[in-house]
């Protein structure tokens, strides 16, 4: 930590022990600023990720010019650090026995880590390369629960609660990809969709029926 002499300015002890805890939490990710709203500098400072330390000036702008009635606590924003790293940020306006800014506390985290993490698990779970051909081309098992995968997907809706309407979409997909020209198919369909034979035969009909017999 780095910080103003805490005996010289009552703000720094005050809300000291509220900075040290963010940053203990949070570790070596997070950056916790005070700053003096009355000389725009920094009163003390916990895991700095710069150069810049108490005394130094805080690029606050003009806060008196907040309403006291207003909210307090702004963001999270984000912020850029000169080397590349992206940082989420919170302000909170401290305001004394008057209604006016005492003092702001910043917290500043990287996230860097969370990125790094994020990306790690997109590499496992987003296959780079489609499954070769060989030895998927006639697994229609697997692309049973592809089309029915990708159209509850499409429309956002879990598969017990499909419309008719839905189902029939699903069957139309399922037939042009030739699966009900497998013997065996019907089973892994019906689980597929969670509806019975005997509903899965009724929508099959209506789906080959001609046009005009099903508008009738």
């Amino acid at each position: 930590m780095e910080s103003a002499d805490e005996s010289t300015d009552p703000r720094v002890w005050t809300w000291a022990p509220v900075a040290q805890a963010v940053a203990l939490l949070l570790g070596p990710y997070a950056e916790v600023v005070l700053h003096d709203p009355d000389t725009d500098r920094i009163l003390a400072i916990w895991n700095p990720m710069t150069s810049r330390g108490p005394g130094d000036p805080s690029f606050l702008g003009e806060l008196d010019k907040l309403d006291p009635s207003a909210r307090d606590v702004f963001g999270p924003y984000e912020k850029l650090l000169a080397d590349g790293r992206r940082l989420s940020s919170v302000s909170a306006v401290l305001r004394g026995p008057d209604g006016g800014p005492s003092a702001v506390l910043c917290v500043n985290l990287d996230r860097t880590p969370l990125e790094q993490a994020a990306a790690l698990l997109s590499a496992f779970g987003a296959p780079a390369t489609p499954p070769p051909e060989p030895l998927f081309e006639h697994d229609w098992h697997e692309r049973v629960q592809h089309v029915v995968g990708a159209y509850v997907r499409e429309c956002g809706r879990p598969v017990e609660r499909l419309t008719r309407t839905d189902r029939l979409a699903v069957l139309a997909r399922l037939d042009e990809a030739g699966v009900f020209a497998v013997r065996r198919a019907t089973p892994v369909v019906t689980g597929a969709l969670q509806v019975s034979r005997s509903t899965l035969y009724g929508l099959l009909a209506e789906l080959r029926a001609p046009a005009k017999d099903r508008r009738a």
